[in-house]
């Protein structure tokens, strides 16, 4: 009797442009061809990539694989060797992501489905692959693919939005699996709402935050930051991956169920390597104990992974965060409107903070948050009044510091406002390092903590913090933040070429950075590329026309008056006006 099972899986469908013509002309040369490729070109990868050949028809090819990017790499190194290789062989190849039946060897469902149908409509060559593939592969490979739109697709109900990708577009680049650090290091991916509610995530999403934030405080640990264990987040995921991506040993996943006035959290430890479940519990509680529930899932985690852990230090981290469950929840859903990154977002999230203070003013977080909103501001140029801006991030600092003196999220974003918006690199820098001896594993502490070293001149130090943070938070979609300054740090430097290659990589993540831009065109003018220089410059003028040499001193809080003077001589190289 067949098995029939269900799962989600990479589904890819592939077969030989203009086969009929082929056949037609030499069916036996074809058909002997076809083997030869088949044989040298064509299977060696997918086997490499761990995939599975389900059935061939002839001219074509439905494959399973149980990781999304190891099928869209596995069919970019197809292709790539395929146009190398030469020959009137040429293969269209579909990709999609969905559940799949499984009868015995057998697969069939939608997912299957539409693979076949991108297929059908992929160039000679190229391959399409669905939105849903191209959300999980693009911060993973750097293949470029090309937005083809909605797509009617043959006996599909909706149309499907597709991505193609053609022979002259970059080969990705495989990501190196990160040495291990030599402590226990563990990634906390983001939990599954299962209160069948999507307005909840929120609430799952802080709980996740707030078990990394405990772990980080064990200096015995190397934690990932949140924002690198995010881009996890609605992917089937493969745990062994997920451990090269991050470079950690262990993987805490769970879900968490709320429902009235209960609240049940479960979770599993898993070895990335051997993908052993070392630990998995569940607790239940009501919505008053959510924290006591948090302490106990991040005592029992600490438990599993190191258990010559003084229990002591254990009890230390457990710390009930804000006596108003209220102001929590509209701090909670504050951080989920950040992380949003939308155009007016960070005004709501403004709103809840402020609120979160009214139902609770000796709770830190909020205050710091509001701090930051303030450096967006800056950022974004919508700082109308400066002195008045800068004299209320200086009252929010105080704030965290008398409220918040123990918590390293805190401090670290009311120093880093300090630093950015006030300029004031003692005071900010205090605070950043006093957050760092909290909290050893917080990346945005060691991202500030860089921005520190640099403005005073200390770069080689920069460097280093800068990589640190990369290390806490290898895949981040924010990390442009750090790419950016350390572009800065080099080209203080005079390590031009190697700054140039940092903004390359913010370009990546974000192609309107100004800083990014500016840093372009400094480092290529420094370096005597006058020509590069000034088409960047003209690009970033086009982009900002008010931007001149007289409103671009003391923007950057430099102490080395070399620093200053290098980065206005290169704006001015560039072709910045006066």
């Amino acid at each position: 009797m067949a098995r029939e099972q269900r799962r989600l899986a990479a589904i890819v469908s592939a077969d030989v442009a203009g086969y009929s013509r082929l056949m037609g002309r030499d069916e036996s040369g074809t058909l002997a061809t076809l083997k030869s490729v088949r044989r040298d070109v064509v299977d060696p990868p997918i086997a490499a990539h761990g995939g599975r050949i389900v059935k061939t028809t002839g001219d074509g090819l439905l494959l399973e694989f149980p990781s999304v990017v190891d099928a869209v790499r596995c069919m970019v190194e197809v292709q790539t060797a395929m146009a190398a290789h030469g020959g009137d062989i040429v293969f269209r190849i579909g990709v999609n992501l969905g559940d799949i039946i499984i009868d015995d060897d057998d697969i069939f469902g939608d997912g299957v489905n539409i693979a076949a149908r991108l297929q059908e409509i992929a160039a000679p060559g190229g391959i399409c692959v669905s939105s849903r593939v191209h959300d999980d592969v693009r911060d993973r490979l750097e293949a470029l693919f090309e937005d083809g739109g909605a797509q009617s697709l043959k006996n599909i109900a909706r149309p499907v939005q597709v991505w193609r990708w053609s022979p002259g577009a970059p080969a990705p680049i495989a990501i190196p699996a990160l040495a291990l650090p030599d402590k226990p290091s563990i990634a906390v991916l983001p939990f599954q709402n299962m209160s069948g509610d999507p307005e909840q995530d929120y609430f799952a999403d802080g709980m996740v935050e707030d078990i990394i934030t405990a772990l980080s405080r064990f200096r015995s640990l190397f934690v990932i930051a949140r924002n690198s264990s995010f881009t996890y987040k609605g992917r089937a995921v493969d745990i062994k991956q997920v451990g090269r991506e991050l470079g950690v040993r262990y993987v805490l996943e769970g879900s968490v169920r709320r429902a009235g006035g209960k609240v049940r959290i479960t979770g599993q430890l898993i070895e990335s390597a051997t993908g052993a479940h070392l630990w998995a519990d569940r607790f239940d509680g009501s919505l008053e104990d959510v924290f006591e529930l948090q302490d106990r899932v991040t005592s029992s985690v600490v438990g599993a992974i190191a258990p010559r852990l003084d229990r002591a230090e254990i009890e230390r981290a457990r710390r009930k965060p804000v006596e108003s469950l209220d102001a929590y929840d509209c701090f909670l859903r504050g951080m989920g409107k950040v992380y949003e990154l939308g155009p007016d977002t960070w005004d709501e999230a403004y709103r809840l903070f402020c609120r979160a203070i009214e139902l609770d003013p000796n709770f830190a977080p909020p205050y710091a948050l509001i701090a930051r909103y303030h450096s967006v501001r800056k950022n974004t140029g919508r700082a109308v009044d400066k002195a008045a801006e800068e004299a209320e991030v200086r009252r929010l600092a105080t704030r965290v510091a008398a409220v918040g003196h123990d918590d390293a999220f805190s401090l670290c974003w009311a120093g880093h406002a300090l630093l950015f918006v006030c300029g004031d690199l003692d005071r900010g820098g205090a605070m950043i390092d006093q957050a760092l001896t909290l909290n050893p594993n917080l990346a945005d502490c060691w991202r500030a903590r860089g921005s520190v070293s640099m403005y005073r001149g200390n770069h080689e130090t920069a460097v280093t913090e800068l990589t640190q943070a990369l290390r806490l938070s290898p895949v981040a979609p924010d990390s442009y933040h750090v790419e950016q300054t350390m572009a800065a740090a080099l080209l203080f430097l005079g390590r031009y070429e190697e700054a140039q290659e940092w903004c390359t990589r913010v370009f990546t993540h974000l192609p309107s950075s100004l800083l990014g831009m500016q840093m372009s065109a400094v480092s290529y003018a420094l370096s005597g590329n006058a020509e590069r220089a000034r088409q960047v410059m003209t690009t970033l003028l086009q982009m900002w026309p008010r931007m001149s040499i007289a409103n671009q001193r003391g923007v950057h809080p430099l102490r080395r008056p070399e620093d200053s003077a290098r980065w206005i001589e290169g704006l001015r190289l560039a072709g910045l006006p006066e």
